[in-house]
């Protein structure tokens, strides 16, 4: 298998591990399906603006959770907001946290709130952490293989990749594994 092939397949792993581990959902792919040559940025753009506004939802959460009296129907407009736009990339765990935490809230159950703010907090960074390097990978895959924008689905396939092959072509292979290295 040549180098291409192999980077294609690692790309397409790593990609398929964030379906298999529940990062992300169909609804992902349905965003990389409105990219195209018009809008080769399209999916970036669109998570990039996530990203910016699920930090100041998390700041905000944080502030409100920190009052004297906390008011559960802000938390809970707050946590409805985030839930929203997780859904809409398909941020299956943070949307799957957002559930939990809205039951809290409900319920008015402060010490509940906070355990589901932490936790909805590290699915974020997680989804985002391998999310980024997604978006990294992304172009060394477009630029090694002349494709202009890119779209994998959860049901693609993998084949592993020869050892022998990766020392033929460290550099490739350095620049990928350092930037997957953020899966684990």
């Amino acid at each position: 298998m040549d180098v291409v092939s192999q980077l294609q397949r690692q790309f397409l792993d790593f990609t398929t591990s964030l379906y298999r581990e529940g990062f992300l959902d169909d609804q992902f792919v349905q965003l990389q399906k409105l990219q195209d040559e018009s809008n080769p940025e399209f999916v970036i753009e669109v998570v990039s603006l996530f990203f910016e506004d699920s930090e100041k939802l998390l700041n905000n959460l944080s502030t409100a959770l920190q009052q004297h009296i906390v008011d559960y129907k802000q938390v809970d407009a707050l946590v409805h907001q985030f839930k929203g736009s997780s859904s809409s990339i398909g941020a299956q765990r943070v949307k799957n946290v957002c559930v939990s935490f809205r039951n809290y809230c409900e319920e008015k159950n402060v010490e509940g709130c906070f355990r589901c703010l932490q936790q909805v907090k590290h699915e974020y960074h997680l989804v985002k952490s391998r999310l980024d390097a997604l978006f990294k990978a992304s172009p060394l895959v477009a630029g090694a293989t002349n494709i202009g924008s890119w779209w994998v689905s959860p049901y693609d396939s993998i084949i592993g990749i020869d050892a022998a092959e990766i020392r033929e072509s460290p550099k490739i292979y350095i620049c990928i594994f350092v930037t997957f290295g953020l899966a684990n």
